[in-house]
């Protein structure tokens, strides 16, 4: 007699089974590199998220960031550099994701320091 299709056998009495896996959060973020934390752990939106993750990028030129930001996050490239402004004067971004965070404001006060 064929059983059919192969299926796992229910684990034997007295055997550990494995707890069960949780399913994935569409919400996290797709970068492996991405810090711990998950999304709103720190309370920051998908947008705020989204801004930072952007900034975690190497790019090639300004042309392909404010290309993927137009398509990511559906905003133009002013207003994400104004979003980006506010997030490096947050605490919660800075908590989230502090090697991003901290080298950006190092970016920035070089730049002012410029001026």
């Amino acid at each position: 007699m064929n059983p059919g299709p192969e299926s796992p056998d229910p684990a034997l009495p007295g055997e550990p089974q494995a707890p069960p896996v949780p399913p994935e959060d569409p919400a996290a973020p797709a970068d492996p590199a991405a810090p711990a934390g998950g999304p709103g752990a720190r309370g920051l939106s998908g947008r705020e998220l989204g801004v930072l993750g952007v900034e975690r990028e190497s790019w090639t030129g300004p042309g392909a960031k404010e290309r993927a930001v137009r398509e990511r996050l559906g905003m133009s490239p002013t207003r994400y550099y104004q979003l980006l402004n506010a997030l490096l004067d947050d605490p919660r971004a800075l908590a989230h994701d502090p090697v991003t965070v901290n080298r950006l404001r190092r970016v920035r006060e070089a730049r002012r320091g410029l001026r």
